[in-house]
């Protein structure tokens, strides 16, 4: 089985903004393309999972999604980096039409962990979450993964409803750089 680390998006791999979906919006956050080839080059897949409530609520659709990950793949090759696969949940329980809808893959609950795991046989125990809010530290843990908090996006107002013994980093390149030590013999 496979190891993998899940990143949230907006505010863990690039600068948040409300609703993004334009690329000529999309901003890494300082370091985040270096953190993701440490993770690549220590034997992770990297998986981002990501809330996408404004494909529910009408501000975009899903092709938008689609062209900004794509905008972002070309990004992290450019930087000698890459995502193995991006994951999104378009649903909302007050969003439009067929996106209103509970589900069991918009974060806090695991259902895209779940999904990339059946899909890539990804052994869950061995891999880690990451992200700024405290739903995505949640999925995690609701999927058995190590979960972790980053500082940047929401995380500085999320780290104070952390459950005891979540470990909190600065960003995603201080979590990369610890794990990468921590693996550096694969």
């Amino acid at each position: 089985m496979k190891r993998a680390v899940f990143i949230d998006r907006d505010g863990t791999i690039n600068v948040e903004r409300d609703y993004l979906y334009r690329a000529e919006e999309f901003e890494f956050i300082p370091g985040a393309a270096q953190a993701v080839r440490l993770l690549n080059e220590a034997g992770f897949l990297v998986i981002v999972v990501t809330n996408q409530s404004g494909v529910a609520r009408g501000y975009y659709t899903e092709e938008d999604v689609h062209l900004l990950h794509r905008h972002i793949s070309t990004l992290f090759e450019q930087a000698g980096s890459r995502v193995d696969a991006w994951f999104y949940c378009p649903h909302h329980p007050s969003g439009r039409g067929s996106y209103a809808l509970p589900c069991r893959c918009r974060k806090p609950q695991p259902g895209m962990l779940l999904e990339a795991a059946r899909r890539f046989d990804i052994d869950l125990e061995s891999s880690i979450m990451i992200g700024d809010k405290l739903i995505d530290v949640e999925a995690g843990r609701a999927a058995g993964c190590r979960s972790i908090l980053v500082r940047t996006g929401y995380g500085r107002e999320e780290e104070i409803r952390l459950p005891a013994g979540i470990e909190v980093f600065d960003d995603l390149l201080a979590v990369a750089e610890q794990i990468a030590e921590l693996y550096d013999d694969v």
